[in-house]
């Protein structure tokens, strides 16, 4: 009932991840960043996992490691699709045994790509494709476009209803954290918060180190 992407910007260092499912407000309880990597915890999800990922990337174990520990970590681990996105850009993904529908992983270079339920198997690898065509692009535009592809190349067997996105650039905030917790078209709506977000990002930035430098926004109130 999920596909998702975990993505790193070769450039930058920057980390995030993308969701989205027909369940509601998925990104609360499958998509776990920080400036250590990305948690994907689907299928059946045990947010649980997503943080003990992050508490690992934390202290310094990769990918895989993390992906090992955390199947073993709790039982019904046959339940689980778990991905991990290290810092380095290394990546592991697993699906386990009572995974639903059709199920489907690609891991690349910088980014890995898992779903379920899906109405096809295809479905990640657009995602990796679309996410590898625009290396140049800020992180958060790279993961709303592989988002857009895999829904392009079928995405979820039925309709989705929720879908979000966060990006960390080497601070304990995420520069750009968008969700759309219920819609009956939620990646359209991403893209429209998105497309709102992003001239402001960097000035939201700009007021936690500086807010002598910030702008205005003209809000009552605001001087």
């Amino acid at each position: 009932m999920t596909f998702s992407l975990a993505g790193r910007c070769a450039r930058t260092g920057a980390l995030g991840g993308i969701v989205c499912s027909s369940s509601i407000a998925v990104p609360s309880r499958c998509l776990w960043a920080s400036a250590q990597g990305v948690v994907l915890s689907q299928n059946i999800t045990d947010p649980r996992l997503g943080v003990l990922g992050l508490n690992l990337l934390a202290q310094g174990f990769g990918a895989t490691h993390v992906l090992q520990q955390l199947t073993s970590a709790r039982e019904f681990a046959a339940y689980r699709q778990l991905a991990v996105l290290d810092s380095d850009g290394c990546s592991d993904v697993v699906t386990g045994a009572k995974g639903l529908g059709i199920t489907a992983t690609v891991k690349s270079r910088d980014c890995v790509a898992a779903g379920n339920l899906l109405a096809g198997e295809s479905v990640p690898a657009a995602m990796v494709a679309a996410f590898e065509a625009q290396p140049e692009a800020f992180l958060a535009e790279r993961l709303v476009a592989a988002l857009e592809a895999g829904a392009a190349a079928g995405g979820e067997a039925g309709p989705v209803h929720s879908a979000g996105f966060c990006v960390y650039v080497h601070d304990v905030w995420p520069v750009a954290e968008l969700r759309v917790d219920w819609s009956d078209s939620p990646i359209a709506d991403l893209r429209a918060l998105w497309t709102r977000y992003q001239p402001q990002m960097k000035d939201y930035a700009t007021r936690a180190r500086n807010p002598v430098a910030a702008p205005s926004y003209g809000v009552p109130g605001d001087l």
